[in-house]
């Protein structure tokens, strides 16, 4: 018969497998930390914050039919992982916009899609007080660190050419004064076409909304690529 003995506690032969021990439980410890902290920091969705009046949220649409919705779909099915806040709000000049940016972006973005105008256009309001509005809130994206793409606007045939030489080049000038990447008709291949317009004859219809995402993108895809990998 062979006999066990158990040495009294405390021997030091048992040291050694008492440190492996507390060595591997520190080691399995730290490893959960850091698939925890790679979590938080990669495994969540891109969070892009869509700022802009009725044409980004969607009026006389369901939720889920509105720009925001369709394109975060749209990027889904090519692979990226991004939820798309729907920050738009009915009725929003660029002064509307500018005073509520901070609450719209809420705990903050990964990047943002600026559409914003034109209601402003509609107004008729001076184009030099638009682009102002909308250079500081462009200003307060740069400085958060928040990445943009800007969705530019057209005057309506019916302002006239000279309204529309100054309202229409403010896109392009604050792209190049950011050097950020610019859509420049929002509503193109949608403006004028009244099978894909709702009832009102300036909103999109769904049909209308697949058209606009469709257009966008192509440029929305090269944007989220060129930016730094969190």
């Amino acid at each position: 018969m062979t006999t066990v003995s158990f040495a009294p506690a405390g021997k030091r032969r048992f040291a050694p497998y008492g440190r492996a021990l507390a060595f591997r439980q520190i080691f399995f410890a730290a490893l959960a930390l850091v698939f925890a902290a790679s979590g938080a920091a990669g495994g969540r969705p891109l969070r892009i914050v869509a700022l802009g009046d009725s044409l980004t949220a969607g009026h006389g649409l369901p939720a889920d039919k509105a720009f925001p919705a369709v394109l975060q779909n749209a990027l889904k099915a090519k692979g990226v992982d991004v939820e798309i806040v729907n920050a738009g709000v009915s009725g929003d000049t660029s002064a509307d916009l500018l005073a509520r940016l901070d609450w719209a972006l809420g705990d903050g973005a990964d990047a943002a899609i600026v559409e914003i105008g034109a209601n402003d256009m509609l107004r008729g309001l001076d184009p030099e007080q638009t682009r102002k509005d909308i250079d500081e809130i462009l200003a307060k994206l740069r400085a958060r660190k928040i990445p943009f793409l800007i969705a530019g606007m057209r005057a309506a045939p019916n302002f006239g050419g000279r309204y529309a030489a100054e309202f229409e080049p403010i896109y392009m000038a604050l792209a190049q004064k950011y050097q950020a990447p610019l859509y420049p008709f929002f509503l193109e291949g949608v403006a004028g076409h009244p099978d894909l317009q709702l009832p009102d004859g300036m909103h999109p219809n769904p049909k209308g909304v697949d058209v606009i995402v469709a257009g966008v993108l192509p440029p929305v895809v090269a944007w989220l690529d060129s930016l730094p990998k969190k």
